[in-house]
């Protein structure tokens, strides 16, 4: 295993400071909004702007890396990256952050791409499940580390930003002194609305309403945690033990999908997941001192939360062609993303009108919701044969791209999208 893993350190010492880097950067920025006393819809505008950048930078940077290779743009894309954290520290105005943020989501889904791009190149067939899985460890392990940098420093000072601006510049140096050669060109996303909802409309709903669900949280639950008067071990720890629920609750709620009909699995979660919503929002927290069952709900409501998608995309997979597996997932990609801009449009407002505990209603109701939805679809159309279904994988709880889903073992790794093809129906 280590002599399959040694060829690729400089791409999982690159993923590592750019996860880590984005990690502290999403809880620093409502935490330090909050402590600035920006509103709650002008928080929800800047989370909004990161989901808005992330997808259309899933769409665009296949197009600028064909146009000037995979080495320059990821340069570039880091250096801004970089710039932008600095700015974030320098210029302390919530409409200047919309923007700042919506540009930091354009090129961290790019850079994302590229190092997917480059590690799906060196991976091969057979050892393409192992390395998903440790690629899957380096990226959640780091996202989480960074999230715990909020300690290092107090949040109302600049500290933080330049860390986050010194730790996108270490991602550059692995990548750009590295021997290996530019891989394949990115996998284009192709919008096909239209033909997802076709193939599966549970899927299609479903996938938007994930969105909304992680949007909502990553964008206020910091908020939540400052409202509370927690300090920043805890804004951190409680944001970690979500992360970890959802990794600890994915496999075997996939696992689980894999032998009944998914959209059981999903209404019992969505149900969960609304029971554990309602009773957050309704929950007494000790800010100074939160007690172990607060905890405890968190990470329950991870294992609630992120693991929906994963499930929504091997659903949506099940009733089409095996070779459509990334074009399927592009376009629940892109509806992923319209969730993650409307999550926190909706939440904002919410929180402003009944109070911070409005984001775990929000949670809460978008689960009913969700429940509803597979129930229904449940009445409409029969389940896929056993023979006709496609394994669950584990998937990224975080910032998931169509270049993701070209390194999934369950994609074909040579299949990539033309402009020309639509989304096959299922037989």
């Amino acid at each position: 295993m280590l002599r399959q893993i040694f060829p690729v350190t400089a791409l999982f010492l690159s993923t590592f400071f750019l996860l880590a880097g984005g990690g502290m950067q999403s809880v620093l920025l409502p935490v330090r909004g909050q402590l600035e006393g920006f509103s709650a819809s002008q928080i929800g505008l800047i989370g909004t702007g990161w989901a808005a950048g992330f997808t259309i930078g899933c769409i665009i940077v296949p197009h600028l890396v064909r146009r000037v290779g995979h080495v320059r743009t990821f340069s570039a894309l880091a250096a801004i990256l970089a710039t932008v954290v600095l700015l974030n520290g320098m210029i302390i105005e919530a409409y200047s952050w919309v923007l700042l943020r919506a540009l930091a989501g354009f090129c961290f889904s790019g850079s994302y791409m590229i190092i997917e791009s480059w590690l799906n190149e060196r991976v091969s067939d057979e050892n393409r499940g192992a390395m998903f899985s440790v690629y899957m460890i380096v990226s959640q392990g780091a996202f989480m580390c960074g999230q715990y940098m909020l300690v290092i420093a107090d949040p109302s000072k600049e500290t933080l930003f330049m860390l986050g601006a010194i730790l996108y510049s270490l991602a550059v140096l692995p990548t750009a002194l590295s021997k290996a050669q530019s891989p394949a060109p990115l996998t284009q996303v192709k919008v096909d609305l239209k033909g997802m909802f076709k193939n599966s409309p549970a899927a299609f709903i479903g996938s938007i309403i994930a969105g909304i669900l992680a949007g909502s949280f990553q964008s206020f639950a910091p908020v939540f945690g400052v409202e509370q008067g927690m300090s920043s071990a805890n804004i951190a720890n409680m944001m970690v033990l979500v992360m970890f629920g959802a990794l600890v609750f994915q496999y075997p709620l996939g696992k689980l999908s894999d032998m009944v009909d998914r959209r059981y699995v999903m209404v019992a979660l969505s149900l969960a997941g609304t029971v554990v919503g309602f009773m957050i929002s309704g929950y007494s927290v000790d800010g100074a001192n939160p007690q172990v069952s607060f905890f405890a709900l968190m990470i329950l409501l991870g294992g609630f939360v992120y693991p929906l998608y994963g499930l929504v995309n091997a659903h949506a997979n099940d009733h089409a062609q095996p070779e459509d597996f990334v074009k399927i997932s592009s376009s629940l990609l892109i509806l992923y993303g319209i969730g993650n801009m409307i999550g926190p449009l909706v939440t904002g407002p919410a929180m402003e009108v009944l109070g911070t505990g409005a984001l775990f209603q929000i949670i809460g109701g978008s689960h009913l919701l969700l429940a509803i939805h597979m129930t229904y679809r449940i009445t409409k159309r029969e389940a896929p044969d056993d023979h006709q279904t496609m394994d669950y994988q584990v998937t990224a709880t975080m910032a998931p791209t169509a270049e993701s889903y070209a390194l999934d073992p369950r994609s074909d790794a040579e299949t990539y999208m033309a402009d020309d093809e639509e989304i096959k129906p299922a037989e």
